[in-house]
């Protein structure tokens, strides 16, 4: 049997937690791409609720998790700027889902991957990275608060949890999967009926 890799995204806005979210998963050590935050940065980047980043990713960070024998996941950590968009067209070629990581604090940030990965159809999850000192919110209030399209998964994590990081990718798979297969279905439904 060949193996199967699939391939992962994980966006969001900056200083959500994408980095961590894949070191914590990941069975390899990651790659990252990260460098310090720079004067000439103060201009473009909103550290504004994270101020204590110190560091951004500038391309992107791999992990990789293996679910059994022959079948693979890849993570792909996409930068949070905007500056750095235009990294996720290549990033997201082949991609069998997202997971869209969001701080409750800052929600407003996680509207473009969100916008991007609808406008795309490329199926995502929601993952809001509870941290300590944010209020928490439902999946439901979030929700609605992102405007979702109905049946999107909201899931609350902890990036920094390997176990929580891995059962929002479980989310995603499920989900992607249903997702595809009801594509496929309909792009044949028609014809299967004909004889």
């Amino acid at each position: 049997m060949a193996a199967l890799a699939l391939k992962i995204l994980v966006a969001g806005g900056f200083g959500v937690g994408k980095t961590t979210l894949v070191g914590a998963v990941s069975e390899i050590r990651p790659l990252r791409t990260e460098e310090q935050l720079s004067e000439a940065g103060e201009l473009v980047d909103d550290t504004g609720g994270v101020a204590q980043k110190t560091t951004t990713t500038v391309a992107m960070d791999f992990g990789r998790i293996t679910i059994r024998s022959g079948l693979s996941l890849y993570l792909f950590g996409t930068p949070g700027q905007d500056r750095f968009w235009f990294l996720w067209d290549e990033l997201s070629t082949g991609a069998l889902g997202a997971v869209v990581l969001a701080d409750t604090r800052r929600l407003e940030d996680c509207f473009p991957a969100v916008d991007y990965f609808e406008h795309r159809r490329i199926p995502f999850v929601v993952a809001v990275n509870c941290f300590t000192e944010a209020r928490r919110y439902g999946a439901h209030d979030v929700s609605r608060a992102l405007d979702l399209e109905q049946g999107t998964p909201v899931v609350l994590c902890d990036a920094r949890d390997k176990d929580s990081g891995k059962e929002v990718l479980i989310r995603l798979v499920e989900y992607a999967g249903r997702v595809h297969t009801a594509r496929l279905l309909d792009s044949v439904g028609p014809q299967a009926g004909s004889v």
